[in-house]
């Protein structure tokens, strides 16, 4: 996993290069700015129907669109639209199949008309029958309203059927009218247009109600009258304490909120210059203490990378929160009040750099996003704060992933009580907002586990960083590598356990990474798996291989190991601390064994005999839990030759090892304070004498019956 990272890219972290930190600290300020900047303008917010807690006034003049006034002046005029009937379309099929039957069966039409024909007979009722179809009649009132809106009112004329009225017979007027539109075409005579209304003139009319037309008359007119607004200046008081929460105040809330991020004038110099100033503030006061507090920190391109890559991704899932509540239509979303983010922060950088920076940036990021959301800041700031102090908390022990899915819950216990409050200020033992918003924090703090668990494995290889839970899955027996070492060297693999052990138990009197050692550890030897008969461990046979060969060629074979097992690991995809560890275990120390041997072959001169080809090529331990590791690997396997096991005998041989180790100057690069060095010490001779404590002897059982 770790080598599928591009070696220039390694390289650039492991730089500290102090341009690269600036360049990176600059992208986090452009990155915060932008944020501030773009922030939406936040107001309480308010509940339909609930009770305010407090007053609130007038921040700026506004005006607000009034939608009871300007309902009730819609209805008001919607209800001048009176009935409006029309002819029964039946009826009228009816009056023009009789009228068909005359011009067939009867000679008197063309007595009446000479001049016309019967194909004009025939359009001329069509003609008449389609007018009648598009007769409307309604009272006065409505024909003028259909006039003040501009629509055509020709097919309407002003009649109402008296109370009780089934029947009607159109005056002499409405008939002329007819007969006026059907003569404007030019295609009848008079006596044929004649004719054919006194046909119709002789019909009782069925009038129904034309509802439909009523309806789209009355939506129109409501259309028409303009949206009342009322204007509302700075200083009123728009809400008062007690008074219930009404649609009108929401459009008020709503209308100052537009006017206030109008005012905003976001592209304006000043506002540009405002948001770029506080971010510095804010990038300022965090280099002072992280300066103070953290030094190594700053002096870490990677740590300075992955922080601010890791409140990027905050800022960019708490705006992408605050979108999703500003704009949703889901009454659910919508009653979401408390959003909880800066626990994905939290999580983040406890597990992949350390605790105290994760608390700095809980902090940070929960005041940061309380002044930049449109929330509830106070509650906001208080909720996140405890949710990621106890996320601190309990995150300091995790050793598996899935263990994430468990500090979100125990966040999410402990900001139950804290909602609890928030309903207890308003004066309500309980309600239903209450329990949605547990069920809204419940949510959150659940997609934060998710989105955490999937982000870790990518955040750890692209940034190259090693933590707990990837150290537990490397020490896994069914680890491939690790299995080839239990098969196929038994005794190394046998020496690494035990050196794991005691690794750990020494890191971790000093303060160091205890699970690291133990780790690293075992893998520190894997380099003998190329050819293993070469050390004692693991040669089972009474012939030594070093018998058959020259004290430099014996000395060669057993530094092999170390770059064996850097290609073997660069192979398994190791972690590169685990290479860094394989490297330094033996440092740059001498293979003494065999370079006295080849000293006594020369007869004792030194001059003949180059020292350098009997050293393992180093680098020496560069940190604490490398130089406890080289300690550990030399102590334990000169603790197996002891044949005294005394407390004094093994402090004695103890303390020559390290002070040889001291005089060859091994531990000049790792940072190891003498004090740590005898705590070291200590923690050995307990480890080794608690690990070869003798037994009783059991006395022999005799044969046969007791």
């Amino acid at each position: 996993m770790q080598d599928s990272i591009p070696q220039g890219w390694r390289e650039w972290l492991a730089s500290n290069h102090r341009g690269w930190r600036v360049i990176v600290g600059f992208i986090c300020f452009i990155c915060l700015a932008l944020f501030l900047h773009f922030r939406e303008v936040r107001l309480e917010v308010l509940d339909l129907n609930a009770v305010a807690g407090r007053y609130i006034v007038a921040q700026v003049d506004f005006e607000f669109p009034d939608y009871e006034t300007t309902f009730v002046l819609r209805q008001q005029s919607a209800a001048d639209i009176g009935m409006i009937y029309q002819i029964d379309d039946r009826q009228l099929r009816e009056a023009r199949g009789s009228l068909e039957e005359i011009l067939i069966h009867s000679k008197g039409w063309r007595e009446a008309s000479p001049s016309s024909t019967f194909e004009e007979m025939y359009k001329a009722a069509d003609e008449a029958e389609t007018l009648l179809l598009e007769v409307r009649f309604s009272d006065p009132r409505t024909i003028k309203k259909i006039k003040e809106l501009y629509l055509s009112d020709s097919s309407y004329f002003e009649w109402t059927p008296q109370e009780g009225q089934v029947f009607a017979s159109f005056p002499d007027p409405f008939w002329k009218k007819i007969a006026t539109q059907m003569a404007a075409s030019d295609a009848f005579h008079p006596e044929t247009i004649a004719y054919v209304l006194e046909s119709f003139r002789q019909h009782q009319w069925t009038l129904i109600e034309d509802s439909a037309l009523e309806h789209s008359l009355r939506a129109e007119i409501s259309r028409s009258i303009p949206e009342k607004t009322i204007r509302v200046q700075a200083g009123t008081r728009i809400i008062d304490q007690g008074e219930r929460i009404t649609q009108r105040h929401i459009a008020m809330m709503q209308a100052m909120k537009q006017v206030l991020s109008e005012g905003r004038q976001l592209y304006n110099p000043k506002t540009i210059f405002s948001s770029l100033l506080l971010s510095l503030i804010f990038i300022i006061i965090s280099a002072l203490y992280f300066r103070v507090s953290q030094p190594t920190f700053l002096r870490s391109l990677q740590k300075i990378a992955l922080f601010v890559c890791i409140v990027i991704l905050t800022l960019i899932f708490s705006k992408l929160t605050e979108y999703m509540l500003l704009k949703s239509t889901s009454t659910l979303i919508q009653s979401i009040r408390y959003p909880i983010v800066a626990p994905f922060a939290t999580i983040l950088i406890c597990i992949l750099l350390s605790s105290r920076v994760a608390l700095y940036a809980a902090t940070f990021l929960s005041i940061l996003l309380s002044v930049s959301l449109a929330i509830d800041h106070s509650r906001f700031l208080i909720l996140n704060l405890v949710t990621s102090i106890v996320v601190i908390i309990v995150s300091r022990s995790l050793r598996k992933r899935k263990e994430v899915f468990n500090v979100c819950f125990k966040s999410w216990l402990a900001a139950i009580p804290v909602l609890y409050v928030y309903t207890l200020g308003e004066n309500q033992f309980g309600n239903l907002t209450l329990f949605t918003d547990i069920f809204a924090a419940f949510a959150f703090l659940f997609a934060t586990a998710v989105l955490v668990v999937g982000l870790l494995p990518i955040l750890e290889t692209v940034f190259g960083v090693l933590t707990e839970m990837t150290l537990m899955e490397y020490m896994d027996p069914t680890n491939e590598l690790l299995g080839r070492l239990a098969v196929e060297i038994p005794g190394t693999y046998q020496h690494s356990l035990v050196l794991a052990n005691l690794a750990e138990s020494c890191a971790q009197s000093i303060g160091a990474n205890g699970l690291f050692c133990r780790a690293a550890t075992l893998y520190h030897d894997i380099g003998k798996l190329s050819n293993p008969q070469f050390y004692t461990e693991n040669q089972q046979e009474a012939v030594n291989i070093h018998q058959l060969l020259t004290p430099l060629e014996s000395a060669h074979a057993i530094i092999a190991h170390v770059i064996d097992g850097v290609m073997l690991a660069h192979k398994y995809h190791l972690p590169e601390e685990f290479i860094d560890i394989i490297r330094e275990h033996h440092g740059t120390t001498l293979v003494y064994y065999f370079y006295r041997k080849q000293l006594d072959l020369r007869g004792g001169k030194k001059e003949e005999v180059d020292e350098k080809q009997f050293r393992y090529p180093g680098p020496k331990p560069r940190t604490r839990e490398s130089a406890i590791i080289m300690i550990c690997d030399t102590v334990e396997a000169a603790s197996r030759s002891l044949e005294d096991l005394s407390e004094a005998s093994v402090a004695h041989t103890i303390e020559r090892l390290i002070r040889e180790k001291e005089e060859e100057a091994q531990f000049d690069n790792c940072q190891l304070t003498f004090e740590e060095l005898a705590r070291v010490k200590k923690t050995l001779i307990k480890t080794i004498l608690l690990s070869h404590h003798t037994r009783i002897k059991y006395p022999k059982r005799p044969k046969g019956p007791l």
